[in-house]
Formats: structure tokens, C-alpha cells, sequence
């Protein structure tokens, strides 16, 4: 039988205290960790499981002092390495640029290609990053360069529309709003199940929301309901709906922030990670800190 991994990315979420005024999950609810593990996980109670559904704390500061950064966070989650250790120092949003060529050996999709299987990464970008890529900068996320050393093709608005491919905010608002994308809105649910189907087309799969890190520095505020109502309508419904036969489904984050919105930073708070489906016992037990999550995923 064949099986597909999904990893789902959530940037900038954390395990955090069980606060009903600064932690969001607790404050507005979250119907896919009420429902599907019967809490919401706090550092009091931050290891949940339930008939083959596994919510485990991932250390992210790797034993370097101050706080986890994107751009090492990424990196060791990508390329399974202590990213911010290679360096001595957590640096983000960015990979620091000596980062860069252990990205090119060790990034997690070239793991797949070079095995002759099939990787994809779902994210659609806009005209505006490939303006940015053509005029050569090169400030980009660890996704994006994992996908440039790879030689993978970017998805563009025409794969949004085909159904190939899913924006950064899962239902297309704001590239309608802010960008004048001609896209369909569609519900957190619709592309839930297209996420779904696309990980059935290919052995690994990847998707990246960046939205909670937004919100955890204090953007889009006024928003904060509605986004988390989508993203865990989204996440619930892939959590509920997906093959539990062939598929192991990874959501993890590469540090905290949005589990404290009393402040605008960065927390030490371990990061956020959910295994379900095949192996997802064994991906809870052999991971204890964020640069384990990609040797427990292509160990299955």
C-alpha cells in the first residue's frame, strides 16, 4: 500500500499557560483540540492523545540562549538539524546564509527526490514575490529556498484556480482584498479537502500558514476570531477526514508566540506539534525537540 506524509506548518505557535485572557485557544476556543483530544493543551496538560491522535510538546530553543527565530526554527525542521547551534545564535525571519548549503543537502523534499518519489509544496505565491525573485534578492523563507534548491516549480494563482494548489491564508481573501486576485473565496473546509487530495497525488506534501506568527506580533488583531475560526475549521475537518489507512498527517511549529498575546514576541514555550495516522505513536515517541521532526517523518 502506499502512503503519503502531510506536514502541515504553522508558524509561531506554541504550548502556552492556560490564560483566558492572553492565550487565544483559550480565550476564543478551539474546536479541533476540544473535540478531537477533549482539552486544549497547556504547559500544565501539554501532552494529549486519543485513538491514534498524538499532540506533544517540541522543545525550541535547542539549547542556545534567546528566543527561537524563524529562520533557524524553519531550517531545523526542514533539514532535521540544531540550525540555531551551527550558528550559535537563533536568527530568523531568514536561514542565516552559511544555513543555506545544509538546506541544499538536507532539506526534507530532496530526501523524496532523490528516492525517485514525489514532493510537492501546496503554497501558491503572487506576481509580487516573483517581481521580488526577478529583480535578485534573496531574502526568502526556508520553503521557498528549499523549493528553489530543488528545482520545484512555484505555484502560481492559475494552479489556485485549477485546485491544484492552496494560498497562505487557506481561503483566498486576502490576495482578493489586497492583492485584486479574481479568486474564488472558498471555505476552510473546501480546502481542507483539497489539501487532502492533493497529499493523496504524492508521497510528501507540504503547507505552510504563516498567519499565526502574524497575529502573534500584533498584526490583524481586529481579525483574530475570524482566522482562527478558519484555520481550525480547517485543520479540524483535515484532522477528521483524511485516510488514517496510508496517510501520517505531522502539524508542527517551529516556535512560540501566538499562545501569548499579551506580549508581541517571541516565546520559550515549546513549540506545537500533532501527529495522526500511520506511525503517529512512533513520531510522538522519537521526537523531543523540533530538529527531530523531519528523520521521524522519512524514518516511516
Amino acid at each position: 500500500m502506499k502512503k503519503h506524509v502531510l506536514l502541515l506548518f504553522l508558524d509561531g505557535v506554541g504550548i502556552g499557560e492556560k490564560n483566558y485572557e492572553y492565550n487565544p485557544f483559550f480565550r476564543y476556543g478551539f474546536r479541533t483540540f476540544t473535540s478531537i483530544f477533549g482539552t486544549i493543551p497547556s504547559i500544565e496538560e501539554p501532552f494529549l492523545s486519543t485513538d491514534g491522535f498524538f499532540l506533544f510538546p517540541a522543545d525550541a530553543t535547542l539549547g542556545v540562549e534567546g528566543l527561537p527565530q524563524s529562520g533557524t526554527g524553519q531550517t531545523s525542521i526542514f533539514a532535521g538539524v540544531n540550525a540555531p547551534q551551527i550558528i550559535n545564535q537563533h536568527f530568523g525571519p531568514y536561514p542565516y546564509s552559511t544555513l543555506i548549503p545544509v538546506l541544499k543537502e538536507k532539506n526534507i523534499f530532496k530526501h523524496y527526490l532523490d528516492r525517485k518519489k514525489k514532493a510537492f509544496f501546496v503554497n501558491a505565491y503572487p506576481k509580487i514575490f516573483f517581481d521580488y525573485i526577478n529583480s535578485g534578492k534573496t531574502r526568502l523563507s526556508v520553503t521557498s529556498i528549499c523549493c528553489m534548491l530543488n528545482g520545484m516549480p512555484f505555484n502560481k494563482a492559475k494552479e489556485v484556480h485549477q485546485g491544484k494548489a492552496l494560498t497562505a491564508e487557506i481561503t483566498n481573501e486576502r490576495w482578493r482584498i489586497k492583492l485584486n486576485y479574481k479568486l474564488p473565496l472558498i471555505t476552510p473546509q473546501k480546502a481542507a479537502r483539497r489539501l487532502i487530495r492533493i497529499t493523496e497525488e504524492n508521497d510528501f506534501t507540504a503547507y505552510e500558514y504563516f498567519l499565526t506568527d502574524h497575529l502573534g506580533h500584533g498584526r490583524y488583531v481586529g481579525s483574530l476570531p475570524k482566522i482562527l475560526d478558519e484555520l481550525d475549521e480547517f485543520i479540524f475537518t483535515l484532522l477528521t477526514e483524511f485516510n488514517k489507512i496510508n496517510t501520517t498527517v505531522v502539524i508542527c511549529s517551529d516556535h512560540g508566540n501566538f499562545e501569548n498575546l499579551e506580549i508581541k514576541s517571541h516565546t520559550l514555550n515549546p513549540a506545537l506539534v500533532i501527529s495522526a495516522g500511520v506511525g503517529a505513536e512512533g513520531i510522538k515517541n522519537s521526537v523531543n525537540n523540533i530538529s527531530q521532526i523531519k528523520d521521524a517523518i522519512t524514518s516511516l
